[in-house]
């Protein structure tokens, strides 16, 4: 079998029949790639992937650059679960290099384990402060336990808050405030717990038990996910374009049918683009942060310490990050690219990468979800379409448990 792609951009007058398909799944991301092949293979449905970029893989999409050296063209992207669900689901479709990542934050020129830990504290204070805050952290949360730094700030332990407030400058505070533009108070919780300081001397970035990077790509996982009889993908199609919403006339009473080039459709529809685009931004732009990639060559495979290197207190960008560490790609070249978060004002040319999670942009999202909740036949999926921050393993999870629920 060959993956069935169908490239909109080649002609003008292609037609794209959609009517003869069971179900149409808008985004070739984790959220709509597993989907689609969930309906396919596991329902035995016709379906239709409709993705507006040139390609497949969403924004794990990989590829070789101009110098041979494999890289994520969307920032780096590192493999890492609890579910052994989705990582015995996608090891049908890849082999997987055994990759442990490691991030360092450049601070006053040294380089410092994050997240924070009992090996950071020791290359940032004395042999005597270093021993009594590592035995006063182990004290009081005990080995192996991760703890958000807006909790470590509260605690009365004059020492520990001490700790706290070294690390919340040094580490947290500036990059929060590159990274989202705000001060870690004023970010969701869940946020900015997925940078703790963690109880422990284990120096990866992740703990968790199923870790590693796809063999011998991300784009080829995904070319063997969405190779099945039942799936066509159409590349360089805006879903936006071609579906429209019937809608109540009642008052509020949100959408009543799908239409797709304004003929009725009734097979299932999972949308995982952003809810405010499909609704052509009728209530305004959701709140996200962009990212901007600048890159940067060298003729030596390595050139970084580790893979990523965030820079917590200095540059503009919040960190580079080195391909050939998490590829494991042997060639005399290597690519380290500069990231830089931006605000997102144009969906035309940015890309939103993270929503802005706090209680006033999450009212601003269900008035969008509300347009959409008396159609039956559509779901949403994925972190733009659900305004919410999930990693990659998160994603094929609830996709996974969207089509059982189907």
């Amino acid at each position: 079998m060959a993956l069935s792609i169908c490239d909109c951009s080649l002609s003008a007058s292609r037609q794209v029949n959609l009517d003869e398909y069971d179900a149409l799944v808008i985004g070739a991301g984790f959220a709509g790639a597993v989907a689609a092949r969930e309906l396919s293979e596991r329902k035995g449905m016709r379906v239709a992937v409709l993705e507006k970029r040139p390609h497949i893989a969403g924004n794990a999409y990989d590829h070789l650059d101009e110098q041979g050296v494999l890289i994520h063209e969307y920032g780096p992207h590192i493999f890492h679960s609890t579910s052994e669900r989705v990582f015995t689901y996608l090891s049908r479709f890849t082999q997987w290099r055994a990759y442990q990542h490691e991030v360092l934050a450049s601070i006053n020129g040294a380089f410092i384990p994050v997240p924070f830990n009992l090996h950071s504290i020791d290359l940032s204070f004395d042999t005597e402060k270093a021993a009594s805050l590592k035995s006063s952290l182990i004290e009081h949360f005990g080995l192996g336990v991760k703890v958000p730094i807006i909790e470590l700030r509260k605690l009365e332990d004059p020492h520990l808050r001490a700790l706290a407030e070294y690390v919340y400058e040094n580490v947290f505070l500036h990059y929060t405030m590159k990274q989202w533009g705000l001060t870690p108070e004023e970010i969701d919780p869940s946020v900015t717990a997925r940078v703790p300081v963690l109880v422990d001397w284990d120096n990866r970035y992740f703990q968790d038990p199923y870790q590693g990077i796809p063999l011998p790509s991300y784009t080829s996982l995904f070319e063997k996910l969405l190779d099945y009889p039942g799936i066509t993908v159409y590349t360089n199609l805006n879903a936006c374009q071609i579906l429209s919403f019937k809608e109540s006339q009642e008052p509020g009473g949100g959408f009543t049918a799908i239409e797709v080039c304004g003929i009725p459709y009734k097979g299932i529809v999972i949308y995982t683009g952003a809810l405010d685009e499909l609704s052509s931004n009728r209530f305004g732009i959701l709140p996200y942060r962009s990212l901007d990639f600048s890159y940067r060559h060298y003729q030596e495979n390595k050139v970084q310490p580790c893979g990523t290197v965030n820079f917590t207190v200095s540059e503009d960008y919040t960190r580079t990050s080195e391909y050939t560490w998490l590829t494991g790609q042997q060639i005399q070249a290597s690519t380290v690219a500069e990231e830089y978060p931006r605000p997102y004002t144009d969906p035309d040319t940015q890309i939103p990468y993270y929503p802005i999670i706090d209680p006033k942009n999450l009212e601003y999202y269900k008035r969008y979800l509300a347009l959409y909740e008396n159609l039956d036949n559509f779901f949403v999926l994925g972190r733009l379409a659900e305004y919410r921050y999930y990693n990659m393993d998160q994603i094929a999870l609830r996709a996974l448990e969207l089509i059982d629920d189907i």
